[in-house]
């Protein structure tokens, strides 16, 4: 995700596939929509080195059968989960408006989402 506003950036939607194995990703590797899959394994997410504008909404969706999100960002981000999964989400941080916001959609059978501030 690049933070000028380049209206190309903000309509890709990066794709990341693995049949076996999680897949790990960095701030600089993010885009404004992202979409990991594979069959066994989570996606271990590292956003604290990306500037996220205020009001901006980063969308990241996780498909797999096993596997959960391990997501570190920022003391500010507001982070929302949805999706199906069996496992929990563990964060602690804000739930109020405002503020930058990452959209995670987790969908499996197993694996939950934890979420680390940074």
């Amino acid at each position: 995700m690049t933070t000028t506003g380049n209206p190309r950036d903000d309509d890709r939607t990066d794709i990341r596939i693995s049949l076996i194995g999680g897949t790990r990703l960095e701030g600089r590797e993010i885009h404004a929509r992202t979409l990991t899959a594979s069959l066994v394994g989570g996606a271990d997410i590292d956003l604290t080195d990306l500037d996220i504008p205020d009001g901006a909404e980063l969308r990241i969706t996780k498909l797999s059968l096993v596997g959960g999100v391990s997501l570190r960002v920022r003391p500010e981000v507001r982070v929302v989960v949805t999706g199906i999964r069996i496992g929990g989400v563990s964060d602690d941080g804000p739930t109020g408006e405002g503020g930058p916001t990452v959209h995670v959609a987790a969908w499996g059978l197993v694996g939950g989402v934890r979420v680390h501030r940074d």
